[in-house]
Order: C-alpha cells, then sequence, then structure tokens
C-alpha cells in the first residue's frame, strides 16, 4: 500500500434548511480511487468545483467519506483514534497563508507546530532552522510574517508544515492568491522538498504550469477522475482539456496549433526548451 490509498471514495455535501431539513445533497467526490507512493509528486487538477479541494481534505482527515476508504499511511482515516498520526504524517497547506500564521516572529511561528507535539526545546530549534532553509527563508526567520510579501509568507507556511516532519504534504491550491513570481517561488521549494527530502508532495492547482515537473496528474471533473497519466500524456490531450474549462501551458498550445498547421511537432511539448529543439527540427524536416 502507497502513503496515500483513496478506494471508491464517496463525499456528499448535504443542504439543510433552518429546521434542520434536508434540502438536498451535492456528490462532490464521486467513486474515486488513487493510489500514491512514499516520494511520489503528484498534482491534482480541476476547475473551480470539480471536487478536487474537497478530495484534498478526505487525505488530511479533515472530512471523512460519505462511502469508501482513505489511508494515510495504512491507517483509515474514519479511525478517531489514528486522527492525530494522520495529521502528522499528512501536512495541509492552505490558499491563504494568513490562516496559518499565528506567530508574531517566522521562527516562532515554525516552531509552533512541533511545540505542540512534545518536541523538546533543543530540536525545535533545529527543525525550525532546517525547515527555513529548507525553503529559503532562513534570512528571514526574525523578521515579522507581516512584512513578508505573499509568496514569502506561503513558504513560511510551507516550512511550519515541514517542522512537524511530515512524510507527505498535501497542497491546496497553495498559490491560488500569489502574483506569479510568488507562484514561483512556493513551487520552486515545492519541488526542492520533493526532489532533496523525498517528501511526497500532493499539488491541488489548476494552473498548468505548476505541474510539469510531477510524476503524475490527475485531472477531475464533476467529482470524478477524468483523465491521468504522466504530464506530457495528459497534455497531450489539450482538446479534452478545453472541453474541460482548463488552460494548457502556452508552449503545449502553440505546439499544438503549429501541429494542426502541418509541422510535424510531437504531443505534450512542455517546456521552452522542449518547444525550440522540436521547432528546430521541424524547420530543418519542412526546409
Amino acid at each position: 500500500m502507497g502513503i496515500i490509498k483513496v478506494k471508491d471514495l464517496v463525499y456528499e455535501y448535504i443542504r439543510r434548511d433552518e429546521e434542520g431539513n434536508v434540502e438536498g445533497i451535492t456528490t462532490a467526490v464521486d467513486d474515486v480511487s488513487l493510489n500514491i507512493n512514499q516520494g511520489d509528486f503528484v498534482a491534482i487538477l480541476g476547475h473551480n468545483g470539480s471536487g478536487k479541494s474537497t478530495l484534498a481534505k478526505h487525505l488530511n482527515a479533515i472530512l471523512y467519506p460519505t462511502e469508501g476508504t482513505v489511508w494515510v499511511d495504512g491507517k483509515d482515516t474514519k479511525d478517531d483514534e489514528a486522527v492525530w498520526d494522520i495529521r502528522q504524517t499528512a501536512g495541509m497547506v492552505f490558499q491563504n497563508p494568513d490562516n496559518q500564521i499565528i506567530g508574531q516572529i517566522v521562527e516562532e511561528d515554525v516552531g509552533f507546530g512541533p511545540e505542540n507535539m512534545g518536541v523538546p526545546t533543543k530540536e525545535i530549534w533545529e527543525r525550525v532552522e532546517e525547515s527555513l532553509k529548507a525553503v529559503g527563508m532562513y534570512q528571514f526567520r526574525k523578521f515579522s510574517p507581516n512584512k513578508l510579501s505573499g509568496g514569502q509568507k506561503q513558504r513560511v507556511s510551507i516550512a511550519g508544515v515541514i517542522a512537524m516532519h511530515p512524510k507527505c504534504i498535501v497542497l491546496d491550491e497553495p498559490t491560488a492568491m500569489l502574483d506569479p513570481k510568488g507562484r514561483k517561488e512556493v513551487i520552486r521549494a515545492v519541488r526542492a522538498l520533493n526532489d532533496v527530502e523525498h517528501i511526497t508532495v500532493i499539488l491541488i492547482t489548476h494552473y498548468m504550469e505548476e505541474v510539469i515537473y510531477a510524476d503524475k496528474v490527475y485531472v477531475m471533473d464533476k467529482g470524478q477522475i477524468t483523465l491521468q497519466g504522466t504530464p506530457r500524456e495528459v497534455f497531450s490531450e489539450v482538446e479534452r482539456l478545453k472541453e474541460l474549462r482548463l488552460d494548457v501551458p502556452q508552449v503545449t498550445l502553440l505546439a499544438h496549433e503549429l501541429k494542426k498547421e502541418g509541422f510535424p511537432m510531437p504531443k505534450g511539448v512542455l517546456t521552452n526548451q522542449e518547444f525550440v529543439e522540436a521547432f528546430a527540427r521541424c524547420i530543418g524536416e519542412v526546409g
């Protein structure tokens, strides 16, 4: 079994009137199954309302399945006695860093989680240092979070999760409120954690450029997984992604349009470098 296993997951939101009577039921996640191994970098894509954030909240036992089962490191999220262990195993980072930062000083905030876990003081400071260095924020350790940019705050939030030594980090649209520079800072930090620390990363997003380095991509629509595969396999389905109201990386779209015009461009071009090399080959063949 992987670090995360989801089997036949269904989650229903129940709407009630003021008297508590059921007015309606919305199925947010509909029969989803997936398996994520330790050290994987997995991206879950989907437009607003696709069910991706609801799925993410099951991976940290914030929500419990209506039907089906979610295991985190072999523990069933419906087991009340396992919830503490599950939340230590799978740390969660949300959209708005202001909702997660509570300390007056950066290093105090990062140390808050380990302190609540009963970690000895000396080890707390060791964890704070290593976590801030891991996300490139050590030089800001004495700053007030109020003095930081959005991207820097989000990196502090991630450091706070890392300091609890999770095996897995679930990031629920962590760059949704950031500018392009802040988005790049956060994704660069997340990739480094996966590459260097071998922390399992589950990235929930609708920004396609953020997922090109993932090991596997799941695309959700109407609560179900409608596409899955490597980034190259998923981004080869340009027309299908458009139907799902998802933007395709500009370089992928340009290669796709050139292919439609008769240029022998490969499917699923992911980076500018790939495009330049592929286009140069095309010019040589056409010439």
